[in-house]
């Protein structure tokens, strides 16, 4: 296998990247100067040895504690609960939400192989037992996995002295309820609320 296979083949793993487009992305990179594929390298290799599970919420970061864990600023006593980092930026970008969050590192998929075991449940649990922590918000992706991984939690912490809510699905803002599918116009329904 030549190098542009090679490489070719890496990005194809990527998300979203297809092979045609990792094709069209070794070319650019073969096009450019060779000094910009060693910063892109270069960059890699810092990503992978300096970034790390937050230890107390499982956020990305080159710290013990994120910056979001660190901020006393943040509600620490209400806990959004989501599936991935990435799922983090996608809150935050919205300014609406000021509490801290745990991150599970995926969603039960028996299919795939992720169980109860491989996602970090145990130390949401432990964080709400030690104390402080006044809700915890399940903000698991609207699939059947997602759901499941919302039941589960909440079952975990069934019994601890804590208000567990799961964020609202319904029609998107712009979107028409023409072209909505059922599940999501029942969904909006049972989460309407009083226009004030």
């Amino acid at each position: 296998m030549s190098a542009i296979d090679d490489l070719v083949t890496e990005l194809a793993r990527l998300p979203t990247i297809g092979r045609k487009s990792a094709m069209r992305l070794t070319y650019h990179l073969l096009k450019q100067p060779p000094e910009q594929s060693k910063r892109l390298a270069s960059a890699l290799s810092t990503l992978t040895d300096r970034v790390r599970r937050c230890d107390r919420c499982g956020n990305l970061t080159e710290d013990a504690l994120c910056g979001i864990c660190a901020d006393a600023r943040r509600d620490h006593a209400t806990v959004c609960v989501v599936e991935e980092a990435g799922d983090i930026a996608a809150i935050e970008r919205t300014g609406e939400f000021r509490g801290v969050f745990h991150v599970l590192g995926g969603r039960l998929s028996p299919l795939d192989g992720v169980g109860p075991d491989d996602l970090a449940v145990v130390g949401l649990v432990a964080r709400v037992k030690a104390g402080g922590v006044r809700e915890v918000i399940l903000a698991t992706n609207p699939k059947l996995e997602g759901e499941a991984t919302a039941l589960y939690v909440q079952e975990q912490l069934a019994g601890q002295n804590v208000l567990v809510t799961r964020i609202a699905r319904g029609i998107p803002v712009g979107g028409d309820l023409e072209y909505a599918d059922g599940v999501t116009i029942a969904q909006a329904m049972t989460a309407r609320r009083e226009m004030t």
